[in-house]
């Protein structure tokens, strides 16, 4: 039973020295190896290492890419307008050794180092352009600008490499913002204003233009109407003169007749005319055929 303990106990110690002795660094990881406190590796790969216990020390850092969020600053345009700016930076360790040296290998005292470096260069960069420079697509290459700056500086001082900068919004101080929308609702009222009168004076134009097309167009219809009928009529007389020139009596008969059909169209129509008017020559006729 003693040796069973004594086993136990030999297995604990080997298994704690191990796990005091093996360090393990993922891929995502940045690590140096500290001897009381001093580097004595940096960088070191991912995978499995030994260490002395009691004497070396393993520490780890984010490899991958961060994020920091800035607190919006306020900057002066070369005009001495004033911005304020909300922006945030995307960092990574570069030199991990460095780093370490810098901060101390805490996140929050490279925050607090790398933030016044990039406001500084953002205050001198708006410095030197107008609002409208800031605020259209030069802002693309302003930050191209500025992150390559930047890394001469913060590579070899920190350690780290600025990866980008980018500005999520400009912003006037409230009093000019007020100022400014003010001024900005009133430029598109005008400009809405200058629209819709143009808009009627386009479309009174258009009226007028239509009106007159529809006139020429009916006059030009009525002039071809009476064109054609003015032809019709022509032909209709000339047939009307061929057929009856052949006959007067039945053309006088012909036209007596119509006269007549068109006099007594109603039965209540009364006409008053004299025994011997010739209206009634071919009524006379009848009847005395009759007889």
């Amino acid at each position: 039973m003693n040796k069973l303990g004594g086993v136990i106990i030999l297995l604990g110690a080997l298994a704690m020295l191990g796990a005091n002795t093996i360090y393990v660094v993922d891929e995502t990881q940045r690590a140096v190896k500290l001897r009381f406190s001093e580097v004595v590796e940096s960088d070191l790969k991912p995978g499995w290492g030994v260490k002395v216990p009691m004497m070396h020390q393993i520490k780890y850092f984010e490899g991958r890419r961060q994020i920091l969020d800035a607190s919006p600053e306020e900057f002066l345009t070369l005009e001495k307008k004033r911005l304020i700016v909300d922006s945030y930076i995307v960092w990574q360790i570069d030199n991990v050794e460095r780093y370490f040296t810098a901060t101390g290998g805490l996140e929050r005292n490279a925050q607090v180092l790398l933030a016044p470096r990039v406001n500084n260069g953002l205050r001198a960069k708006f410095g030197k352009r107008t609002v409208h420079e800031v605020i259209s697509g030069e802002r693309e290459q302003l930050m191209k600008e500025l992150t390559n700056e930047l890394n001469d500086l913060t590579e070899s001082e920190l350690g780290i490499h600025v990866v980008d900068i980018r500005v999520k919004r400009v912003d006037l101080p409230s009093a000019a913002s007020d100022a400014v929308y003010a001024r900005m609702r009133a430029e598109r009222e005008r400009e809405a204003r200058e629209y819709r009168a143009n808009g009627r004076e386009l479309a009174e134009g258009i009226q007028a233009d239509a009106d007159r097309q529809v006139r020429v167009i009916a006059a030009e219809a009525y002039r071809d109407a009476q064109k054609v009928k003015g032809e019709g009529d022509a032909i209709a007389a000339a047939t009307y003169s061929g057929a009856f020139s052949a006959d007067t009596e039945f053309y006088a008969f012909y036209r007596s007749m119509d006269a007549y059909r068109n006099t007594f169209r109603d039965k209540g129509d009364l006409i008053l005319l004299e025994p011997d008017s010739d209206f009634f020559r071919y009524l006379k006729r009848s009847d005395a055929g009759k007889n």
